[in-house]
């Protein structure tokens, strides 16, 4: 009982609710568009025409990757700012919303 109260803990501790800003990128290219520029855009949107899936790149850098569940929710917003609500587990966002 111990044990998976433990594990429990750990697990609920590392998925946490935030607010992230940043551009929706894509997974091949990642942190290239930190800069959030017109040519970012266009490329983003060609690789997730060719089969990337879609990711969010922090100003400072910090590629999070978007789970496969929430892909949909963001396919409108490629190459562009956004801020997302959601959970993150490491480096992955369970999107809840996207403004």
């Amino acid at each position: 009982m111990k044990k998976t109260l433990a594990v429990f803990a750990i697990l609920s501790a590392s998925t946490f609710g935030a607010t992230i800003s940043g551009f929706i990128g894509d997974s091949m290219c990642g942190a290239k568009h930190a800069g959030a520029t017109a040519a970012d855009t266009k490329c983003a949107t060609g690789c997730i025409k060719k089969g990337d899936k879609a990711v969010l790149v922090t100003k400072d850098a910090k590629v999070y990757q978007i789970d496969a569940d929430s892909q949909a929710k963001v396919a409108d917003f490629v190459g562009k700012t956004v801020t997302i609500s959601g959970k993150v587990n490491g480096d992955t966002i369970t999107v809840a919303s996207v403004k």
